[in-house]
């Protein structure tokens, strides 16, 4: 009880800050209906990027991957799996078994990317998977075999076939000189032949959305998009072969690799860009790249929540006006620590301390609103591209209703909770039913599916006569 006035003060003093603080939060919050106009957009841009004279300018690139059919149970064999799209990089061996319809996973390697290699050059980067790729083989006593690899590689890149692939640039950190404009299939190819201690046979190429997909697809026949949210964040779908101006042909599908983390870069986000999405892009690596993903993937989110920290401790509405060395500094605030804090105030006096501030439970509960406001916001974006893509689908195929399953990756999506997702994709795409299953094992399974359906189809060259079940394949 005498503690009870000390509450009902703290709790007055919460009120009164955080009306002040929400005016400094209103940029982020976007309504329904702005969100109904951002879907617009990118329809628009989807189109745009689907056209044989427009792709060239289009901010969304609507890239063809040429798999041309998701996985029908019938797939068995070894496989290799290479996973890079991020600070690690990993190696899996999957065997696919036909009898039982299942895809094991036999054994994985994660190899860690140092910042030297993430920003030297891309022979030191290919030789570098290429070692790791060695040790895993000398570990899983595969050495004397040449199987089939998958390789997914998660850039904007132009798939010119499914083992040919350019980087069209470099994201999430990257930089490394030589690769942009390059086949990366044949700068790995080249890299495992200057070792000279192992060969491996096709490569499939992936993008991380296709593989997720895939790898969702074996379990879920249904599925048919594949959405990550994560370091990055992208999506791609089944488009009709029709609408795909920039490949021959009229029949059947073809997944399309959205590349919709680009969305905006022509300018047409910029009503809903906020100050401190426009400081993140400046100080990033790749000014005027990848808007879209800049407000809502993981690699930058934390930096948001930290610029709009400074932000609230300038005006004194935090930490009484004192920032600490840390909080000053770029990127000290990790985007996993708003997962962290949305679950928890304990979480958050924890995290403030370790940041060096001084704080009290108001300061707590403000960093907590803050980190759900940033948050909210990723998912609600999310939501309208989503929405945008399964309507698409639907009216695609002229359905009044659609029901379809979404395959889904990354740990901003596992970690954040998904209440706002949900609930936006439900007022834009009233339409739509949508099932969400999450990925077993990220995106590297789904390459070695895609590499399971395209090697299996390779040994039947007269069902390549068929392009609405297949997979277009050259086979070195």
């Amino acid at each position: 009880l005498p503690s009870l006035p000390l509450l009902l003060l703290l709790k007055l003093q919460f009120v009164c800050i955080s009306v002040q603080v929400v005016k400094h939060l209103e940029p982020f919050r976007l309504s329904l209906e702005k969100l109904k106009e951002v879907s617009t957009r990118l329809r628009k841009d989807m189109i745009r990027g689907l056209g044989k004279h427009t792709h060239h300018r289009a901010a969304v690139k609507m890239l063809p991957t040429f798999v041309r059919a998701t996985p029908d149970g019938t797939e068995k064999g070894d496989f290799l799996a290479l996973d890079l799209g991020g600070t690690n990089f990993r190696v899996l061996h999957v065997r696919v078994m036909e009898e039982e319809q299942k895809m094991v996973k036999m054994d994985s390697q994660l190899c860690a990317i140092p910042q030297e290699i993430m920003l030297g050059t891309g022979e030191q980067l290919f030789d570098h998977i290429a070692a790791c790729l060695s040790e895993f083989l000398d570990s899983q006593n595969l050495k004397g075999q040449t199987l089939p690899m998958g390789f997914t590689f998660s850039f904007p890149c132009e798939q010119k076939e499914i083992d040919k692939s350019i980087l069209i640039r470099w994201t999430k950190g990257f930089n490394c000189s030589g690769v942009e404009g390059e086949d990366v299939v044949k700068l790995l190819k080249e890299a495992i032949h200057r070792r000279g201690d192992y060969d491996i046979s096709s490569v499939a190429m992936v993008n991380d959305t296709v593989g997720t997909m895939m790898s969702c697809g074996y379990r879920d026949q249904t599925c048919e998009i594949g959405m990550i949210i994560g370091t990055g964040t992208n999506a791609c779908y089944m488009e009709e072969m029709k609408n795909v101006k920039r490949v021959e042909g009229e029949d059947g599908q073809m997944c399309i690799n959205t590349e919709w983390g680009g969305f905006g870069d022509d300018g047409s986000l910029e009503d809903i860009l906020t100050e401190f999405d426009k400081v993140v892009d400046r100080t990033s690596i790749n000014p005027g790249v990848h808007t879209f993903e800049k407000m809502i993937s993981g690699m930058y989110l934390g930096e948001i929540v930290r610029l709009v920290l400074m932000k609230l401790t300038e005006k004194k509405l935090l930490f009484k006006g004192e920032v600490s060395e840390a909080l000053r500094t770029k990127e000290t605030f990790e985007t996993k620590f708003i997962s962290m804090i949305e679950d928890g105030l304990e979480n958050a006096k924890k995290i403030l301390t370790e940041l060096g501030l001084t704080w009290d439970l108001v300061d707590a509960r403000v960093v907590r609103l803050v980190c759900e406001t940033i948050s909210s916001r990723s998912a609600r974006l999310c939501a309208a591209a989503l929405a945008t893509i399964v309507d698409r689908i639907r009216a695609n195929r002229g359905l009044p209703h659609l029901k379809t399953t979404v395959g889904v990756d990354g740990t901003v999506y596992k970690k954040h909770p998904n209440d706002e997702l949900q609930k936006a994709m439900h007022f834009l795409a009233p339409d739509c039913k949508i099932k969400f299953l999450v990925s077993e094992d990220g995106s590297g399974k789904g390459a070695a599916m895609v590499t399971a359906v395209a090697h299996s189809l390779s040994k039947h060259p007269h069902c390549m006569m068929v392009p609405p079940l297949c997979f277009i394949v050259r086979n070195d």
